[in-house]
């Protein structure tokens, strides 16, 4: 049977150094996010720019103008000064969950402290230059127009918690569906060599669960770009907020 879960273990290659009594390793989920970062840079820099596109430049150029359309149609014109930011999480994230897809590979964003960290980032900007922008009008996205008085306090509570809770819904959505599909995968594919030990019968029995493998391959796909576009278009309404305090 295969372990569902070693495939999320983390793996020290080697010590960069010490902070105190505290070791810095460099593990094998920091040699896929370099690796993500150098597959993103070579299709980004590396393909050139022939007035006819071949297929890697076809795939930058639709890239770009995927995630330019998604802030204008969320954030506006003046969203676009957010671009850089955008456009290098949904790279990162697409890249890494597709490469997570494939056997034996490391997913990046099974790993909450790395989803976290990416949902702290987009927070963190949304609030610094919500204030940056709007000052104290930036308060106006916790006090929405056309509420009673007395139940103003109320949903100024519920904005504001809700605001708070923002990082952890954005990154737990994207941790709990990379974790649950590759477990789902994991276990469906250890039942393959544990059924075709069985002999004849067990050959024919390994059929179904090998079927069940591919067609959730072929779904992980499918979530692993539409977890990159889910976070994506949600880093835009937050920045949206940021740029429109007013509801």
């Amino acid at each position: 049977m295969i372990d569902p879960i070693e495939q999320f273990h983390l793996e020290k290659l080697f010590t960069i150094g010490h902070i105190g009594n505290q070791e810095i390793a460099f593990t094998n989920s920091s040699a896929y996010m370099f690796g993500s970062v150098a597959l993103i840079s070579l299709l980004m820099i590396g393909v050139g720019r022939q007035l006819v596109p071949g297929r890697l430049q076809s795939i930058a150029e639709i890239s770009y103008e995927f995630v330019a359309n998604t802030i204008r149609s969320t954030a506006g014109k003046e969203g676009m000064k957010f671009f850089p930011l955008v456009f290098s999480l949904f790279m990162f994230i697409a890249v890494s969950n597709i490469i997570g897809v494939i056997p034996y590979n490391f997913t990046i964003a099974s790993h909450l402290i790395v989803t976290a960290t990416l949902a702290m980032i987009v927070f963190l900007t949304v609030l610094i230059y919500g204030f940056y922008k709007n000052g104290l009008k930036f308060f106006k996205l916790f006090v929405p127009s056309g509420i009673p008085v007395f139940i103003l306090p109320l949903v100024v509570f519920i904005e504001v918690f809700s605001f708070f809770l923002r990082p952890i819904s954005h990154s737990v959505r994207l941790f709990a569906n990379m974790l649950a599909g590759h477990i789902a995968l994991a276990v469906f594919a250890s039942f393959i060599p544990l059924l075709a030990g069985l002999g004849i019968a067990g050959y024919f029995g390994a059929v179904l669960p090998l079927g069940m493998t591919v067609a959730l391959t072929a779904l992980e796909l499918l979530v692993a770009f539409l977890q990159a576009y889910v976070f994506t278009i949600l880093t835009c309404i937050y920045i949206n907020d940021a740029i429109h305090p007013g509801h």
